[in-house]
């Protein structure tokens, strides 16, 4: 869409066409709340073009970045005492879950969507609740197993295994030389539970049925996928992972601890940001021996993948949400959220398919290219139910990913599911 058509389609144009700001964000000012980006140099964008925002709403526009995990409790606190930041980030499907809280931004959110070639389906699962946008989808946080491709070929491997079968064998070998594969199985919202859902859905589980109504943990593929995890994790696993975060990780793998981890493509763009301070153990920069397999291997359900959307909300306690979403559709202009794309080099994707064919793809480097197309992929928590308030729910419990670090700490495969069992139905049936 030209740039002409896109600004009288969101509404920018009559505000710079007056060559002054309108009327009702005079004097106001605009709080938007946002996770910490594994990318560094994306905050630093936004936080540039704050005073870009402001001059074009006529409102001080303010970010401020605090740490992911952090983010639901600030929601929540918002929510509860009716005050607090204009916008907020969400992730996953968290729309569902504080759906009483949020503006409805659909007059946003359905133009945009149409002018860029339609959003990925992951957003009408996460951020549309009863047939509306209780936010507007930014991006998608794709992942994908970052591995030393020296360190596989010493063992063997010429590629990266297809199954699971064959990387518990591949990750045998690299423990065994000193070098296991990380895995982060703590309470953290990004690595751990993008690890954990796909892996029951690859092993034949799923924690309800597809009605979304009837927990259905409780079955042979999740009896299976427990005990798989189990034998690989000591096989093949360096565990301390059960302890990790979504910073753990990206530390073991540069520091050259680790041989392969799930991981967004942060592990090697800082790698290669900061090439004269992280290198191998020859002297070499480090990112030169990354290289990425998407998605994870196939198991004998088949293969899948969880992928993180990020969206922004604007709060129905806010006093000023029509200026809110301005500044959404501010931010969603091509001059604005392209420079913001272009420095992620595939980190995050676009919410629309149209940023597919930017010219950033033929630029970046080939390891990154694998996330080019990864979010027309993803399904979302509560699959292969609808993504409601009681998934994201059972996301927050981290009952899924808890079940796993169960069976890895020794319980028997049998109890850690019938534990989960007990837990998702306190909330699908409950």
């Amino acid at each position: 869409m030209e740039r002409r058509s896109f600004l009288k389609l969101t509404g920018i144009a009559g505000i710079l066409a007056a060559h002054r700001a309108p009327a009702f964000a005079q004097g106001s000012k605009l709080h938007i709340v946002r996770r910490q980006d594994f990318i560094p140099e994306a905050d630093v964008e936004l936080k540039r073009q704050a005073p870009e925002a402001s001059k074009a709403l006529g409102a001080e526009v303010t970010f401020e970045f605090i740490n992911a995990n952090d983010l639901q409790p600030r929601i929540t606190a918002a929510i509860q005492s009716g005050s607090g930041a204009d916008i907020i980030q969400m992730l996953w499907n968290w729309p569902h879950l504080y759906a009483n809280g949020l503006v409805d931004v659909s007059d946003v959110a359905e133009p945009i969507g149409k002018a860029q070639g339609g959003f990925y389906d992951v957003f009408s699962a996460s951020a549309k609740v009863g047939g509306k946008w209780l936010s507007m989808p930014h991006g998608v946080g794709a992942n994908a197993i970052a591995y030393r491709r020296s360190w596989l070929d010493e063992v063997g491997a010429k590629e990266f295994p297809k199954t699971w079968d064959e990387y518990r064998e591949v990750g045998r070998k690299l423990k065994a030389k000193g070098k296991p594969v990380g895995q982060a199985l703590g309470h953290s919202f990004g690595d751990p539970p993008t690890f954990a859902y796909p892996f029951l859905w690859d092993f034949g589980g799923a924690e309800v049925d597809k009605s979304g109504k009837k927990v259905a943990i409780n079955s042979k593929g999740a009896i299976e996928a427990v005990k798989f995890l189990q034998a690989f994790w000591k096989d093949a696993c360096d565990e301390g992972g059960l302890a990790w975060d979504d910073t753990n990780n990206n530390r073991a793998f540069h520091a050259g601890e680790i041989s392969a981890t799930l991981n967004g493509a942060s592990i090697y763009i800082v790698a290669k940001r900061q090439k004269d301070k992280i290198k191998d153990e020859k002297g070499e920069p480090l990112f030169s021996d990354i290289e990425h397999a998407a998605p994870m291997p196939k198991g004998p359900g088949g293969q899948f993948a969880l992928y993180v959307p990020f969206q922004h909300s604007v709060m129905k306690y806010s006093k000023n949400p029509k200026l809110a979403k301005d500044f959404l559709k501010w931010l969603h202009q091509d001059a604005n959220y392209g420079k913001w794309f272009e420095i992620n080099e595939g980190y995050s994707v676009g919410s629309t398919k149209k940023w597919e064919e930017h010219p950033m793809w033929s630029k970046i480097d080939k390891p990154l290219q694998v996330f080019r197309k990864a979010a027309r992929a993803a399904n979302m928590l509560g699959y292969p139910g609808p993504a409601t308030a009681k998934a994201t729910e059972a996301y927050t419990k981290y009952i899924i990913v808890d079940m796993f670090a169960k069976g890895v700490q020794g319980t028997k495969a049998e109890d850690a599911v019938r534990w989960a069992e007990a837990e998702l139905k306190k909330i699908y049936e409950g």
